[in-house]
């Protein structure tokens, strides 16, 4: 099991300060290598099930609470089956203001898009199975395009179990930006002046390039040739 604090998980990075920890299967795609080396029974078993798009194990701490969320994201419905629970309604999931607590063997899917909440009040950590099943579509356009979003956008957030996982785009993108964070603010706090010119700067940089090549190609629009003027102007007709 792993934290997500290493600014490799987007998805699910606010959740590590609860002591929340997954260990990723597979994610809209095929299983991890992680996965297929230290649970082959398992990812055999869930590449049987074609709906099931991610799937991992999840702990949830004694204490622990998720704050209220809900996900982005409405092409699948969520998945969580019951392994080791504290089988206690103090230890729950809230969605939509309905209470469900989870129990050993018991499965239950709801709708991720809807804001949810989690808490364990218990003294008994919870694991559970975590999937997101592919949401059920009536036009094949819409299953299809559901499809090619998991794969290929969804996809981009795949975030690793060790070094033998791959990190997808979206991760990589994270990663450098709570990087570029990280230098920004001791920048600030080094010098607050210096940072607030070099800012200044950036954005100006940033609007001029966004807006003079458009005014460029305005005027040469409104004065086709008028650069030419000058090179064909007689010297002597400059000086009159």
């Amino acid at each position: 099991m792993k934290s997500p604090d290493q600014k490799d998980d987007a998805g699910f990075n606010s959740f590590a300060k609860s002591g929340w920890k997954r260990f990723y299967l597979k994610w809209y795609g095929d299983a991890h290598p992680s996965a297929q080396r230290l649970c082959p029974r398992t990812t055999e078993l869930l590449r049987g099930i074609p709906g099931v798009s991610a799937a991992m194990f999840t702990t949830l701490p004694p204490g622990a609470v998720l704050n209220p969320h809900k996900d982005p994201y409405a092409g699948s419905l969520r998945y969580h089956l019951g392994l080791i629970t504290p089988n206690d309604d103090r230890c729950n999931i809230t969605v939509d203001g309905n209470a469900y607590s989870w129990r050993d063997g018991e499965a239950v899917i709801f709708d991720e898009t809807y804001i949810h909440a989690a808490e364990n009040r218990t003294d008994v950590e919870r694991l559970i199975l975590f999937c997101d099943i592919e949401r059920p579509m009536r036009h094949a356009f819409a299953r299809n395009f559901n499809r090619w979003f998991g794969r290929h956008v969804v996809a981009a957030a795949s975030s690793p179990n060790d070094d033998s996982d791959r990190i997808g785009l979206i991760n990589r993108l994270f990663f450098l930006s709570d990087r570029a964070g990280h230098y920004r603010r001791r920048f600030k706090a080094w010098n607050r002046t210096a940072y607030k010119l070099t800012k200044a700067g950036l954005v100006a940089a940033l609007v001029a390039g966004l807006v003079l090549p458009t005014s460029l190609r305005t005027w040469h629009r409104l004065h086709p040739g008028g650069h030419a003027v000058f090179a064909t102007t007689p010297a002597h007709a400059a000086l009159d």
